[in-house]
């Protein structure tokens, strides 16, 4: 699942060269998507490039290919989409927020079919920033078992912690973060935040006013205030699994 600027990112450049042969400038792209600067688009071109979706040519100026298209679009050019369709059950109306890809199963249907002498299996859906936000990834790569007292109702997913902005919530890099999805949250509750619809970060979520702030767990991050429809809340923290080697 692609967010969905990336989605608007993609159809964008594959129009620009079944139409003209040549993909378009990086200032088109930032005009087209109405983004303030250019490093937005190098985030957005880099997820799609991460995902297999593009490929940057070496050697050439502003040269972009595509070379995969989601199976939704239909089509020819290059190889369709065969990632396993995913529950909807939550939706942000208007809005292909990653919640959309991070759902797993129920925790009740967990326990009918994924759960083994060393738990119940929950999806592991990619990597979560605890530090500077990170373009969203949505893949479920794997699965972890999660003991069953840590989790109750409702759906749950799994994500690794790149950073280090949470240390001090005992949070580290490395560290396999489990979530309960939901779209709302209260003040000190550490969330998995969605910010413009395009990054993931795990912070502490506290209210001001009209504003969301993320607030890390270190002092060498800075707390970011974002306007409220700036921020979608995608789920909370749960549980917390760590792996010594």
């Amino acid at each position: 699942m692609l967010t969905k600027k990336q989605q608007t990112l993609l159809q964008f450049i594959h129009q620009r060269l079944q139409d003209e042969g040549v993909p378009p400038s990086f200032d088109e792209m930032k005009e087209a998507l109405d983004l303030k600067s250019k490093s937005g688009i190098h985030r957005l071109i880099t997820a799609l490039e991460e995902r297999g979706f593009i490929r940057r040519l070496p050697n050439r100026a502003r040269a972009l290919e595509v070379i995969r298209i989601p199976e939704s679009w239909g089509g020819t050019s290059g190889e369709q989409d065969t990632s396993p369709v995913v529950s909807t059950d939550f939706q942000q109306p208007g809005s292909e927020s990653i919640a959309r890809s991070f759902v797993g199963r129920p925790a009740n249907e967990n326990s009918r079919d994924g759960t083994s002498e060393a738990g119940i299996s929950i999806p592991v859906m990619g990597k979560i920033a605890a530090g500077v936000p990170i373009s969203a990834i949505q893949d479920n790569t794997h699965a972890v078992a999660v003991p069953p007292e840590m989790i109750g109702g409702g759906t749950h997913f799994a994500l690794t912690v790149e950073g280090d902005s949470m240390i001090n919530a005992g949070i580290l890099d490395g560290d396999t973060v489990i979530i309960r999805q939901d779209n709302t949250a209260r003040t000190g509750e550490i969330v998995v935040a969605l910010v413009d619809e395009e990054e993931a970060t795990l912070k502490t979520f506290r209210r001001e006013g009209t504003e969301i702030a993320l607030e890390a767990a270190n002092p060498a991050y800075e707390t970011r205030r974002l306007q409220s429809d700036r921020v979608q809340v995608q789920g909370k923290l749960v549980g917390l699994i760590r792996q010594y080697h």
